[in-house]
C-alpha cells in the first residue's frame, strides 16, 4: 500500500495562509480608516431620522441629483422625477455604464442606434436624463399611469415589470432631491485633502440648473475665493412675497443645498448651508444642524441664498 502524498496537506495550509492575508489586509485597511476617521465606505442617505431611509454611494449621489435637477428644471413635477429614478435604479443602478445589452449605454441604458443620440452624448447624465425627460413628456398622462407603464412607453423594455421594485426607493429619493423634504439628503465621508474649485462648482450648476441659477455673468467667474452664493427666489415672479411663491422659493433652497451635499465628494465641498441648516462633510456629515439663521431661506421677498464652502487650498 503507497504512503498518502502530502499534496493535499500542503495545498489546504497554503489556502489558509492566503486566507489570513486577506483578512489581514481587510483589518488593517478598516483599523486605517477609523483611526484617519474615515467610518467606513463614504456613503449618502436619502430620508430622515426616524423615517425610512435609502442609502447610495457617492457616484450614485451625484447621478441621481442630476437626474432630479434635469428634470425639475425642465418644469417636470415630481412624479416625473420618480419615474426616471426608478428607471435608471432598474438600467444602471444609478451608475454611468459604458456598456450593455448591445450598444446600450448611460445610466437609462440608451442606444445610439435606436436615435438616443451619439455615445458621447448618451454618456453625458445631463443629456441622457433630458432625453429620458423628453420622450416622457410625449406620453400621455404619464403622471396617473402605473410607473411601470410610463417607463416601459419610453424604454420599450424586455422586462417592463422589473421598474417596479425601485419606485419606494425612487419615490424617497425625488422627495430629498428635489425640496420636498428639507434637509433630508446628506452624505458621510472623509473631508477631502484637495481645495475646490468654485469655477468647476459653477459651471456644474448652471449645466445642472440651467444659466439662471446664478445671477448674470456669475457662471463665467475664474475660480477666485472658497464660497459660491447660490440666491434663491421663486420661479414665479406672480406667487413672490406670497405664501406660495416663499414656499417654491424654500422647495428651490433646499433642491440647490441637497445637490450639493451628492456633489460634495467630486467638488471637494466642505460645507452647505441653507435656511438656518448647515451640513459638514467629515465626522457631521450624516446631519443637518441648527446654525445661526446667516443662510436665510425665503424673506418676505421670497429671496434666500445658499451658501457653498469649498476645501481651501492648505499653506
Amino acid at each position: 500500500m503507497s504512503q498518502p502524498t502530502a499534496t493535499p496537506r500542503r495545498g489546504r495550509l497554503l489556502r489558509v495562509a492566503a486566507a489570513l492575508v486577506v483578512l489581514l489586509a481587510v483589518a488593517g485597511y478598516l483599523v486605517a480608516k477609523y483611526v484617519s476617521g474615515g467610518g467606513g465606505a463614504p456613503h449618502c442617505t436619502a430620508g430622515t431620522a426616524g423615517g425610512r431611509t435609502y442609502e447610495l454611494s457617492p457616484e450614485q449621489a451625484v447621478n441621481a441629483a442630476t437626474i432630479s435637477v434635469v428634470g425639475t428644471s425642465r418644469g417636470m413635477p415630481e412624479r416625473a422625477v420618480t419615474i426616471a429614478l426608478a428607471t435608471a435604479l432598474q438600467e444602471s443602478g444609478l451608475l454611468n455604464l459604458d456598456h450593455g445589452d448591445r450598444d446600450s449605454l448611460g445610466l437609462f441604458q440608451q442606444r445610439p442606434s435606436q436615435g438616443w443620440g451619439t455615445a458621447k452624448q448618451i454618456l453625458d447624465p445631463v443629456y441622457a436624463a433630458g432625453k429620458f425627460y423628453e420622450h416622457l413628456d410625449q406620453v400621455p398622462g404619464y403622471s396617473r399611469l402605473p410607473l411601470t407603464v410610463a417607463a416601459q412607453q419610453v424604454q420599450r423594455s424586455a422586462f417592463p415589470e422589473a421598474y417596479a421594485k425601485h419606485e419606494p426607493d425612487a419615490t424617497l429619493l425625488a422627495s430629498a432631491l428635489t425640496g420636498r423634504k428639507v434637509a433630508a439628503f446628506t452624505c458621510s465621508a472623509v473631508l477631502s485633502t484637495l481645495p475646490g474649485d468654485p469655477a468647476k462648482v459653477r459651471y456644474r450648476l448652471t449645466r445642472a440648473f440651467g444659466a439662471g441659477v446664478l445671477p448674470a455673468g456669475q457662471s463665467g467667474q475664474s475660480g477666485q475665493g472658497s464660497e459660491v452664493t447660490v440666491p434663491v427666489t421663486s420661479t414665479s415672479s406672480a406667487a413672490t412675497g406670497s405664501a406660495a411663491g416663499r414656499s417654491a422659493a424654500s422647495r428651490r433652497g433646499w433642491e440647490v443645498a441637497q445637490w450639493a451635499v451628492a456633489n460634495s465628494s467630486v467638488l471637494h465641498i466642505e460645507r452647505v448651508s441653507y435656511a438656518g441648516r448647515q451640513w459638514t462633510a467629515g465626522a457631521d456629515g450624516d446631519s443637518w444642524s441648527r446654525t445661526a439663521p446667516k443662510s436665510a431661506g425665503p424673506t418676505a421677498g421670497g429671496a434666500g441664498e445658499v451658501r457653498i464652502a469649498l476645501v481651501k487650498q492648505r499653506g
